[in-house]
């Protein structure tokens, strides 16, 4: 491609087709919208961000975590060279806390992982790139998503080229009978589908759940039809029901495991982490190693390691809270779940079942997490949000970012984890009244 210049002596613009064509779809454009639209509307009430509350966070502790985690590398017996070094350097690929995340995952949720299987990463969205990279190696390779979907996987598949076929979500996880049809489906089409995503504690953005049984029937599918499971789990923390993880489940290492300190920590660190403790033949008769290995590689071509600074933070809150983070998170736990009963119960008062008004409105009721859905009788789009926070001080998510069909038209995602009690109930009173004015135009399409 030869870039030339206009008739002012200034470069042409770059043809679209020059560029790689997931850049042209909607999906990419969903967080810069969605960060405009609350940059525009600065007054509104936003039910928008899926973002941790920060009544918990002090500028000031930041210090005194990394502090906490040089000291125990001092306790191990490390110098002070190789604490520098650790602090200063680059690091292993791999990242140089996975021994804690190993024992965060051992307290926290009952899971027994070799600390060679993990690879932290710039937060959970790189293990997913590094994950799909791995694993997706032709076109006939597809990723089946549990639908809805979060839009950072379903955009990640789609910058690397990767197929993606959703799967209908029900209230308790991937339709089964939709699974086997679509796998059957995709071999007799000659494509192969590699992977499903999911997840399972209150997940985003339907704050749905899955029963104990359904995870275990679940495994007993995927084992079946040959695929592998990539269980995501940021909220699982934060569900009124604790639940052991699909990955504590299973006993043949079919699962790979994607977490995050985002939420359970601070988005600000950018740390996450992969669990891939599946073998992998080694190359030239050379002994198996792990799929964690693999991921390491990638990871070395891609961000070559995780800031040090952000790891030694993250140990440090580890370190600190006893080496888990469930207990301490046990106030913002509480905090969500106020805040989202506050959510529904005004809801309930202004929507009450039966009323003309309420009409085609309804939701669901999550056990935990940040999210809740709701179906509303009129096209949840961008026009309608944009008239939602400009009339009536409300921001939403449309659920249409999360589908890759139609089917989330006339339903908006609503986070209860970024505002106050008192706007929660501010925010579904200016909502509802949004809701009826539309019943009230009589706009159905």
């Amino acid at each position: 491609m030869t870039i030339t210049a206009d008739t002012t002596g200034h470069a042409a613009a770059l043809p679209r087709t020059a560029l790689h064509r997931s850049l042209s779809e909607p999906l990419l454009d969903t967080m810069n919208f969605l960060n405009e639209v609350t940059l525009r509307y600065p007054q509104a009430i936003s039910f928008a961000p899926g973002r941790p509350q920060e009544a918990g966070f002090d500028v000031a502790d930041v210090p005194a975590l990394i502090e906490t985690y040089l000291d125990h590398l001092r306790e191990r017996g490390m110098s002070e060279a190789g604490v520098r070094t650790a602090l200063y350097q680059y690091g292993e690929t791999a990242g140089q806390i996975r021994d804690l995340v190993a024992r965060m995952l051992r307290v926290d949720e009952d899971l027994t992982v070799d600390p060679a299987a993990v690879v932290v990463t710039v937060g959970c969205q790189e293990a997913v790139l590094l994950t799909l990279r791995a694993l997706f190696t032709g076109p006939e390779d597809v990723l089946l998503v549990d639908s809805p979907c979060y839009v950072g996987v379903t955009g990640a598949a789609r910058l690397l080229g990767i197929d993606v076929v959703p799967v209908p979500g029900t209230a308790h996880g991937p339709d089964p009978e939709a699974l086997h049809r679509i796998v059957r489906e995709l071999g007799e089409q000659g494509r192969r589908a590699k992977a499903l995503y999911v997840v399972p504690d209150c997940s985003n953005p339907t704050g749905v759940s899955m029963s104990v049984e359904d995870r275990t029937a679940l495994l007993e599918t995927a084992r079946r039809l040959g695929l592998l499971l990539l269980e995501d789990n940021p909220y699982g923390v934060f569900s009124t029901v604790r639940r052991p993880t699909l990955k504590a489940l299973d006993t043949t290492q079919g699962v790979i495991y994607l977490g995050s300190f985002a939420k359970i920590a601070f988005p600000g660190a950018r740390v996450g982490f992969v669990v891939a403790d599946q073998p992998v033949e080694g190359a030239g008769g050379a002994a198996p190693g792990l799929l964690a290995d693999e991921l390491a590689k990638v990871k070395s071509m891609v961000t070559v390691n995780t800031a040090t600074l952000s790891q030694a933070a993250v140990a440090g809150l580890l370190l600190r809270a006893g080496g888990g983070l469930r207990a301490a998170n046990e106030p913002a736990a509480r905090h969500y779940q106020t805040t989202m009963r506050a959510l529904r119960d005004t809801l309930a008062h202004e929507l009450p079942p039966g009323a003309p008004e309420s009409a085609g409105v309804r939701w669901n009721d999550p056990d935990g997490g940040f999210f809740l859905t709701l179906d509303v009788p009129f096209a949840a789009d961008e026009a309608a949000l944009h008239r939602s926070a400009q009339t009536h001080g409300v921001i939403w998510t449309p659920m249409r970012y999360f589908h890759l069909d139609d089917a989330g038209d006339r339903r908006i995602r609503l986070s209860c984890s970024a505002v106050t009690v008192d706007q929660a109930v501010d925010g579904a009173r200016r909502l509802a009244r949004f809701i009826k004015d539309r019943a009230r135009d009589g706009d159905r399409g």
